[in-house]
């Protein structure tokens, strides 16, 4: 992902600035202005934040003024979109919030939607969600059966139990199946960006509602249009990794006999930073074909002292009965940005359609 300077910047804050005082000449933009000066040292979510609340300071009056200078802006001026609506969507949620009325409140919602397609509105969603889930559940329904993949992509994505970088809406873990609906009106949708946030939705639902979630994709699965069967199995990929024997059987990964060797690792001491690589040889020794899906389980220590696991996809495979196939992977411990690693004891283990094979130990050295 782009640094946050490659997304909100001055330059950013100038258009926004330019916007405003098209649609207000003579308004005063002293605060978006000073905000522009303030950026660097600020994330992404902060320089957001900063020029939402600039963009609140610089335009006077309640929510109906803030709306109007936004549609004004959106109609009469070119450059209103990219980077910089994400602020303004954001002032407008926080606004209506403000306000506290339901006639603010629809009016919000809608122009979210209509503002999507310039940047998705996703977060400033987020604000209208906590404040009123069920009114906005109510309006977001409508959203569903939108022309524009734009607007039922948000109210998938939008809602999403775990968006990630996005504010938590409690409720929609605390209420299981409240989102359930839309996904069922957007699971067959023509778009593939659409169904990529139906699969994504679908995954978060798995983290907190396993049950729910495999129930609602066996439902899908009943009726499957041509793209379910891939979207399923993006949705439950979660699950999977975790052993859910629900979400297995349904993907048609069913208990086997298999005879495991392995796995068998190229080194039991490596460099930090290094990479070690694992072998084994799976056998199907049953009487029927075995669809197989084979992963395999980090264990490593965490800063703290403590141990995790990490699951990583190897394959999928059918074997016919006495079939063997050989897996390889290298696994890297190289720093990345995301995350780092720690020396000391480590482990691997493969996991094969949620059955845990034997261990084979490691040592990661200190750098």
């Amino acid at each position: 992902m782009p640094f946050a300077d490659e997304l909100v910047n001055g330059h950013t804050a100038r258009l926004l600035t330019r916007a405003v005082r098209t649609v207000l000449p003579g308004g005063e933009t002293a605060a978006l202005r000073a905000a522009a000066r303030q950026l660097d040292p600020l994330s992404l979510s902060e320089r957001s934040d900063l020029l939402r609340d600039a963009l609140l300071a610089d335009i006077p009056g309640g929510y109906a003024e803030l709306a109007r200078v936004v549609r004004a802006a959106r109609d009469g001026v070119p450059e209103f979109g990219g980077w910089l609506i994400r602020p303004v969507t954001s002032a407008v949620a926080v606004k209506a919030v403000a306000e506290g009325t339901d006639g603010a409140f629809d009016d919000a919602m809608a122009l979210l939607a209509d503002l999507t397609g310039r940047l998705t509105s996703e977060f400033a969603l987020r604000v209208l969600l906590r404040h009123d889930l069920d009114r906005a559940l109510g309006i977001i329904a409508g959203w569903t059966a939108s022309p524009d993949a734009d607007v039922r992509r948000l109210a998938s994505e939008g809602t999403r139990p775990r968006l990630p970088r996005s504010a938590r809406v409690p409720e929609l873990i605390a209420r299981p199946g409240v989102t359930v609906p839309v996904l069922d009106a957007l699971h067959r949708d023509g778009s593939e960006y659409v169904r990529r946030s139906v699969a994504d939705h679908l995954d978060d639902l798995s983290r907190d509602h396993a049950d729910l979630a495999v129930a609602t994709a066996r439902r899908w699965l009943g009726d499957p249009a041509p793209a379910t069967g891939r979207m399923v199995r993006h949705g439950l990929r979660t699950l999977v990794r975790r052993g859910h024997p629900g979400a297995l059987g349904l993907l048609g990964f069913a208990p086997v006999t298999l005879e495991v060797d392995g796995p068998v690792l190229d080194r039991t001491r490596v460099p930090f930073g290094g990479s070690v690589r694992l072998t084994a040889a799976i056998r199907n020794t049953g009487a029927e074909d075995a669809r197989l899906a084979i992963d395999y389980v980090v264990h490593h220590p965490r800063a703290d002292g403590s141990r995790s696991t990490a699951t990583f996809k190897l394959t999928t495979r059918t074997l016919a009965p006495g079939e063997t196939v050989t897996v390889t992977r290298e696994h890297s411990f190289r720093l990345l940005a995301t995350g780092c690693h720690h020396p000391g004891p480590h482990a691997v283990a493969l996991q094969i359609n949620g059955v845990t094979s034997h261990r084979a130990e490691f040592e990661i050295h200190s750098p």
